[in-house]
């Protein structure tokens, strides 16, 4: 197997000076050229075929689908004779991913499949390889072993390893490395966890860190199954009316405690509304840290009630704890008794997060506050009652958009569409084309690699076009927006750029629908308790 150090860089995020429709061309069929021509004295429009940057995924048949719910399934536990230690040894390997966390004496602090004893063997080798480039003062970033490629972030006493057959690039699994990183510091803050091995180098993290292996595994597995929030580093927002956002808005600010520093509402895993301090906005980060523990997790969910729970946020502060509180609204009847049968997607929760951790009572108060505006506030002027829980229902319950229904007739099957000043992104509904964890997790790698070959380019504007026996593929990115999208193998070039601009100029119109921006701000901002 070679070794190689990586090289490559992500794409800058350029600065916003224009508006999205100066970005826009006309999306008339004699002038769609322009995706592919206009800016191609700028940048030059590059065509891939099925042998780019990444290997471009086919899409199979339905009825030969792969079993990719078995991914995700335990590997089993050694019986004490060992006589299935092969048996466990093979089904670990015939897994797609791996995520293994390690210590800097070589200890194994956490694997996303098996356990320690298990694959004792491979987590030594993998040390040795590390440690052969350290005592060269050298760093080992990624290397490649038959099909699988291996990326390694090292953050202090910690090395964090990827290990993957699915089509990712390097960047690509390093902000996911970056992402349980960070997941670490949300339960033991980076101080603690500097204090742990400064005092005891060889010290085992698995008794601090007991309890958060459930959240780290949700994490990997969101990676695994394919997570556009974390390809495109934004998080995604509840389509509602502009005016029954700022309605939630004003809800909040006017139930704010004093001692609140975050306040929001979610929606299945997409933000409905937040009230944060002036120049402090939520690091991106963070947000998929809580929503993953929120909505996915399960724990705080399945314990029902409210919840009040100490947490770091390392993209504001890395070196001490919010205090943040908790509580699920059931749609369907008592919004104060959410049942834990709800989905994911049916789930609304009110996340309000304080500094000060004497602050529940005042937190759970303000929640009551709040609900009852949600409930009974006017809307605006007029007369009439505007129940925003039943807006925010309505919503779910509509779902995200087809690509037929923004645009009829497209070649469009699936879009993501990423506005950067916002740091916030927005995509069509995965049916009827990619309905199945497999298919879905075969589009994220198309939009893996259209990603990678994009952000390859040092260029003001960049067009990527790529075809293969199963998907024809659009990359479009400017300094205001990213656009990703897909269709069939036979989609006329032409026609996809058509329905890529109709797209992009349908955000524009519908921007303050999609996006948050800005958000209700408050004035105070109380820093986090250092520990």
């Amino acid at each position: 197997a070679s070794l190689s150090q990586l090289t490559s860089s992500r794409g800058s995020e350029t600065g916003d000076s224009a508006s999205i429709r100066s970005s826009i061309p006309n999306a008339e069929a004699g002038e769609v050229e322009n995706v592919f021509n206009d800016f191609a004295a700028e940048s030059g429009v590059t065509h891939q075929d099925s042998s780019g940057l990444l290997q471009f995924p086919e899409f199979q048949a339905d009825d030969v689908e792969d079993d990719f719910a078995s991914e995700f399934e335990p590997v089993g536990e050694v019986k004490e004779g060992g006589e299935n230690e092969e048996l466990l040894l093979q089904r670990w390997k015939a897994k797609r991913k791996h995520y293994l966390i390690l210590s800097a004496a070589g200890k194994p602090i956490w694997t996303r499949h098996g356990d320690g004893s298990l694959i004792s063997t491979y987590v030594g080798v993998i040390q040795t390889i590390i440690s052969f480039y350290e005592d060269s003062n050298d760093r080992l970033c990624s290397f490649s072993a038959a099909d699988a490629k291996f990326v390694i972030v090292t953050r202090g006493s910690l090395h964090l390893v990827a290990i993957s057959r699915i089509h990712e690039s390097d960047d690509q699994l390093r902000l996911q490395l970056e992402a349980l990183y960070m997941q670490i510091l949300s339960t033991l803050t980076l101080p603690s966890l500097s204090h742990l091995f400064s005092v005891r180098p060889s010290t085992d993290l698995k008794r601090p860190l007991q309890g958060s292996e459930t959240l780290l595994s949700t994490l990997a597995d969101s990676f695994t199954r394919g997570s556009p929030s974390t390809l495109l580093s934004s998080l995604e927002c509840l389509r509602i009316r502009k005016s029954h956002r700022q309605t939630i808005n004003n809800a909040l600010l006017k139930s704010k405690a004093n001692s609140l520093l975050y306040g929001l509402v979610a929606a299945g895993g997409r933000l409905v509304s937040v009230v944060r301090p002036r120049k402090h906005s939520l690091h991106p980060g963070d947000l998929q840290l809580l929503f993953n523990m929120i909505f996915e997790a399960e724990g705080v969910k399945a314990g029902g009630g409210e919840s009040w729970i100490p947490v770091c946020l390392p993209g504001f502060n890395n070196s001490g704890y919010l205090y943040m509180y908790v509580d699920f609204l059931d749609l369907r009847g008592d919004p104060g008794n959410a049942e834990s049968t709800t989905t994911k997607e049916d789930s609304v929760a009110i996340i309000l997060i304080s500094a000060d951790k004497e602050s529940f009572f005042e937190l759970q108060a303000m929640r009551n506050a709040l609900v009852d505006r949600m409930l009974t506030i006017c809307a605006f002027k007029q007369m009439e009652k505007h129940d925003s829980l039943k807006v925010i229902k309505t919503a779910i319950d509509k779902g995200r958009p087809s690509t037929t229904d923004i645009v009829p007739g497209t070649v469009l099957h699936h879009f993501l569409y990423k506005s950067k000043a916002n740091v916030q992104f927005t995509m069509s509904a995965y049916d009827p084309e990619f309905s199945t964890t497999s298919r879905r997790r075969r589009l994220i790698s198309t939009y893996n690699n259209l990603h990678a070959s994009i952000h390859a380019k040092h260029t003001h504007v960049k067009v990527h076009h790529c075809v293969s026996q199963s998907a024809s593929s659009l990359a479009w990115v400017t300094p205001i927006f990213e656009l990703y999208c897909v269709a069939g193998p036979h989609a006329n070039r032409n026609a996809l750029a058509q329905s890529a601009s109709k797209v992009v100029q349908w955000v524009h119109q519908e921007e303050e629908r999609l996006f948050i921006i800005g958000g209700a701000v408050s004035l105070s901002l109380i820093l986090c308790r250092k520990i």
